[in-house]
């Protein structure tokens, strides 16, 4: 991946793991905007988005993406209500196709017209072909994720790991029905991290180095 030039870090994590920060951490460090699901979830509830309307957006105006940016901006600030205690409260609803299509044209939009760093949502399969991309998948032992997750959400040990299961299934059921593959497939990835020991500025601290590195 070469940051001197437009580029995209997709970055897969296990609940618990605590990956979601280090996208944060990684995107702060280089300057880029961070997304993620609450706030695709937040711009398709709050203005009706939908792959068919985004594409009217580029029809009608060349300049589409200043409006489209309007928009994303406008729900990051209401995409922090998806999250409480920092952790996201993942909704148990069923994913259409007509969501994981507008999802698809949202992420690819906003990495046409910038930098960024964007966590799940199945980013390896959907900048696969992208030139100037980086795939990471953070993981964690299952002890060291159930002892993150009673931490952050003060649940019992049994609340966490049946917690974790849960997102498990559903997140890897969402992966195989839409990219055809499984989210611990190592093939899809640049670079696999285990969170066992390391925190999460010393985790983003090896991916810039890795950057740096390949730059």
């Amino acid at each position: 991946m070469n940051k001197h030039e437009k580029y995209v870090i997709t970055i897969n994590r296990e609940m618990g793991s605590g990956g979601r920060t280090v996208g944060e951490k990684v995107a702060e460090r280089l300057g880029v905007k961070f997304y993620d699901k609450a706030l695709l979830k937040a711009l398709q509830e709050k203005y009706g988005l939908s792959a068919e309307e985004i594409e009217r957006m580029k029809g009608r105006n060349h300049s589409w993406w200043a409006d489209f940016n309007r928009i994303v901006t406008a729900g990051y600030a209401m995409s922090q209500s998806f999250y409480r205690n920092g952790l996201f409260i993942e909704p148990d609803l069923l994913t259409t196709d007509e969501m994981f299509n507008t999802e698809c044209e949202i992420l690819t939009g906003i990495a046409e017209s910038e930098s960024c760093v964007i966590a799940g949502r199945s980013g390896f399969y959907v900048f696969r072909n992208h030139p100037n991309r980086l795939s990471i998948l953070i993981q964690a032992s299952m002890e060291c994720r159930i002892a993150r997750l009673m931490a952050k959400r003060n649940i019992s040990r049994d609340e966490a790991a049946e917690r974790i299961a849960h997102v498990d299934k559903m997140r890897e059921n969402y992966v195989q029905r839409y990219t055809g593959t499984s989210r611990y497939d190592t093939r899809n990835y640049d670079l696999v991290i285990s969170m066992d020991g390391k925190t999460e500025d010393e985790v983003a601290d090896l991916i810039l180095q890795y950057i740096g590195n390949n730059d």
